[in-house]
């Protein structure tokens, strides 16, 4: 199984939904990093479930507790290891699952490649996986803010139908947090949060766009050719529960486009470096970040687990009639969106360790 994510800052995530526990090992944090508890516990309470009417109910605190590489408040340079404990995890409301396949879940896939699955809450390949990787984040979140100013904020900029307008480049965290939609524009925020309700009660879901800005990325981040840095946020944001597309700056609008339209012209900088009057490459250039803020946007289909009836087959090959019960989200959106920082947050700490040592060895 691929649990290993990152080069020099890396993360391995472990557990199952429905097991006695979620966590991660983060390796490669340099030392002396000033990190708490609080710090991972900010980011989780984000992620949680039951934040809102908008979510699963799942009565999850999902409290973090850091068992190594910390020590009288600062990082060691050894593995960081965060556990969170399950508690109310319930397994009984999945028994009616165990002998059938769910509609776009993992189900099949995972026996067709292992002979075997965890059909409790899906095991692996639950959304609960990702408490790993945003504990993961909220270091990398501390690491970056510290050593070199950068800061990724994301946002729901839409959901079915509903979209949002939203200044990338002036909108704050605040603004964010102000809605359970996490949509930032207060009228499509509200629309998406009656749309999401009328799903929940039609028995159906929704699913959406989350919007995502890097500001203070510095100019040189990047590999050429297999590590580019829009490949590596691609495969950090595909590699989410639910998520089924990935744009980066004027993603698919540039076929539309042509080459004068396109371009970003250079012009000189105040630092001395040149800059861009405009952004449609999304901060990144051949791969490596051009000094811009890099802006992308996730696509995340509508949640699996609906309460309608669905057509499916059980592990007898048999026609049968699906009627989920428990607890899910009518739209993952809201909860995704620090996911999605997450997600970006180790992406760019490992691609900045990285370039540390380009600079050690070669300037």
């Amino acid at each position: 199984m691929g649990n290993t994510y990152g080069h020099t800052f890396r993360l391995s995530t472990w557990g199952e939904s429905h097991g006695a526990g979620i966590g991660v090992v983060v390796d490669g944090c340099p030392p002396r990093l000033a990190l708490t508890v609080e710090d991972i516990q900010r980011d989780l309470d984000r992620r949680r479930p039951g934040q809102s009417r908008l979510t699963t109910q799942r009565g999850e605190a999902d409290s973090a507790e850091i068992l190594s590489g910390v020590f009288e408040g600062l990082t060691t340079g050894g593995p960081i290891a965060i556990l969170v404990r399950n508690a109310d995890a319930r397994s009984g409301a999945y028994d009616h699952l165990r002998d059938l396949y769910r509609p776009s879940h993992a189900d099949f896939t995972y026996e067709a490649k292992y002979g075997y699955r965890d059909w409790r809450g899906g095991g692996r390949s639950s959304a609960r996986e990702t408490i790993g990787r945003v504990a993961a984040g909220a270091i990398a979140r501390r690491l970056l803010d510290e050593a070199v100013g950068i800061q990724v904020l994301a946002w729901v900029s839409q959901v079915h139908d509903i979209g949002a307008d939203v200044d990338r480049d002036t909108v704050t965290i605040d603004d964010v947090e102000a809605d359970a939609t996490r949509c930032p524009d207060p009228v499509a925020a509200a629309a998406m949060t009656e749309a999401i309700e009328d799903a929940r009660r039609d028995g159906d879901s929704l699913g959406g766009i989350v919007t995502c800005v890097a500001r203070g990325v510095p100019a040189g981040l990047g590999v050429p050719v297999f590590d580019r840095m829009e490949a590596d946020l691609a495969r950090a944001m595909l590699s989410l529960p639910a998520s089924k597309g990935f744009d980066i700056g004027s993603g698919f609008d540039a076929v539309t486009m042509t080459g004068r339209t396109h371009n970003d012209p250079f012009v000189p900088g105040p630092d001395g470096r040149p800059t861009t009057t405009s952004n449609r490459s999304g901060g990144v250039q051949g791969g490596i970040t051009n000094g811009a803020d890099i802006h992308f946007r996730v696509a995340f289909k509508p949640t699996a687990t609906i309460s309608s009836a669905q057509d499916t087959v059980n592990t007898q090959n048999e026609a049968v009639v699906l009627e989920a019960r428990g607890r899910h989200d009518p739209c993952v959106l809201p909860r995704a969106v620090p996911m999605v920082e997450a997600m970006a947050l180790v992406t760019i700490a490992d691609h900045w360790l990285r370039q540390r040592t380009v600079d050690v060895l070669d300037r």
